[in-house]
């Protein structure tokens, strides 16, 4: 039987590189520690109506939470009044989110899919899509990264929009990392910082109070990369926010935001 309380990442844990790795790293012991990282009360404050300001701006209102964790921007949204999906590629954290909106007294659309193979698992198209948390550098592999933001196009409307999200790598792989831990990961009894980085892995160490330590492997990607990619499928008119904010220090926030449109005119 395995053990859901304990991660596996083999022998040499900084040779685990594989897409679909992630899927051993979120386990429930894991999941049901994740909130304690997250903070609801105080990540809803840092980020304030950032999301949803953005989305009714542009008249958006199916949206697709790619990576819905265990449940917290889904039910931000839901909240909000949006017609929300939440898909995720881990069935523990789909129970998770599951679990949070119903002792909320909401019911999340859940969807468990594999990014890459989206559109066989979600139907329909969305005017949004959100992929929040870092998630997209779960992704190692360069034709997955491609093939999912493909998915993530197809799925959009003609004037949809994607916002995507990723942690400040450039800082990271440059020396210059000093997380704040204010905006995303807000729980403050919580460590979470970087084990090991090189080009191809970021490692991090989230370590709990009662003693409980977990890790996961990632994909550094660079801001300058990311946007490359997302205009390599197509997404125009790019926006990226450092930390909710507009101008910032390329080495200051811990979080950028990228606000990408599939643009009406391409037809």
């Amino acid at each position: 039987m395995t053990d859901t309380l304990v991660q596996d990442f083999g022998k040499d844990p900084i040779a685990k590189r594989e897409t679909d790795h992630y899927q051993k790293e979120y386990i429930e012991g894991f999941v049901d520690k994740w909130d304690d990282l997250i903070d609801w009360d105080a990540r809803a404050e840092s980020e304030g109506r950032f999301f949803i300001d953005i989305l009714k701006a542009r008249d958006k209102h199916k949206v697709l939470d790619v990576a819905a964790g265990t449940g917290f921007h889904s039910i931000q949204l839901l909240k909000a009044g949006f017609d929300v999906t939440s898909a995720d590629g881990s069935a523990e954290m789909l129970a998770k989110a599951f679990e949070n909106g119903r002792r909320r007294d909401l019911v999340l659309n859940t969807v468990h899919t594999d990014w890459r193979w989206l559109n066989k698992d979600v139907h329909g198209k969305f005017d949004a899509i959100i992929c929040l948390g870092n998630s997209f550098t779960h992704l190692f592999d360069e034709q997955d990264r491609r093939r999912t933001l493909a998915e993530f196009y197809a799925a959009l409307k003609w004037d949809g929009i994607l916002i995507m999200d990723q942690r400040n790598y450039d800082a990271i792989l440059d020396g210059d990392f000093s997380t704040k831990h204010k905006y995303y990961y807000c729980g403050d009894q919580v460590v979470a910082e970087p084990e090991h980085v090189d080009d191809g892995l970021a490692r991090f160490r989230y370590a709990f109070p009662d003693g409980a330590e977990y890790h996961l492997n990632m994909f550094p990607i660079r801001k300058a990369y990311m946007r490359q990619l997302m205009s390599d499928v197509g997404f125009q008119k790019i926006k990226t926010y450092g930390d909710f904010q507009e101008t910032y220090q390329e080495n200051d926030p811990d979080f950028f935001i990228h606000v990408a449109e599939k643009l009406e005119d391409e037809r």
